[in-house]
C-alpha cells in the first residue's frame, strides 16, 4: 500500500510538493449514478420538469465543478484544465440515470478529484432539480473508472476489485 504524502513530518496536513515533477498528460474518467421514480425519468426525457433542461444544466454544473475543485477539496492543486465532458446515459431498466465526467490535462498532478467532483456536482443537480417530483432519488456508486498519465502509471477500474 502507498504512504500518504499528505502530510509533512510532524503530521499536520499539507498539499504535496509537485515542483519536481515532470508535466505529463494525464486524463480522469469518473462515473455515477442516481436512482430515479418511473415519474422523474418521464418527466426528464420529455423536458417536462418545472425547472428546466435537467440534463443541460446537470451537464453545465459537473463541468463548472471540475473547474472549481481546488477551491472545494482543499489539498488539491488547480489546475489548467485542457479538455471536460459530462455525458449522461437513461438506464431505464434500472430507472437511473448514468454520469460520465472526462477530464484532460497536461500537468504535473492528476485530475481525478476533478473527474469525481464533476460527477458528483451532476448527479446533485439532478436531485435538486426534480427534488419536487419524488425526494427518494438515491445517488450511487460514484467512482473513477480510469485515469492516465503520472508516476503512478494507468489505472483501470474493475467491478471484481470493489469489495473491500
Amino acid at each position: 500500500m502507498n504512504e500518504f504524502n499528505h502530510f509533512d513530518r510532524n503530521g499536520n496536513a499539507v498539499m504535496v510538493d509537485v515542483s519536481g515533477k515532470e508535466p505529463t498528460y494525464r486524463t480522469a474518467v469518473a462515473q455515477g449514478k442516481i436512482l430515479v421514480s418511473d415519474e422523474i425519468l418521464q418527466a426528464v426525457l420529455e423536458q417536462k420538469v418545472k425547472k428546466g433542461d435537467v440534463l443541460g444544466v446537470a451537464r453545465v454544473a459537473g463541468i463548472m465543478a471540475v473547474k472549481q475543485t481546488s477551491s472545494i477539496i482543499p489539498m488539491c492543486h488547480p489546475l489548467m484544465i485542457q479538455k471536460c465532458s459530462m455525458d449522461f446515459q437513461v438506464l431505464s431498466d434500472e430507472h437511473a440515470i448514468l454520469a460520465v465526467c472526462t477530464v484532460k490535462t497536461e500537468g504535473k498532478t492528476g485530475v481525478e478529484m476533478e473527474a469525481l467532483h464533476g460527477v458528483s456536482a451532476a448527479l446533485l443537480t439532478i436531485y435538486d432539480m426534480c427534488k419536487a417530483i419524488d425526494k427518494r432519488m438515491v445517488l450511487q456508486d460514484i467512482h473513477l473508472v480510469e485515469k492516465t498519465g503520472g508516476k503512478s502509471g494507468d489505472f483501470r477500474f474493475s467491478s471484481k476489485e470493489s469489495s473491500y
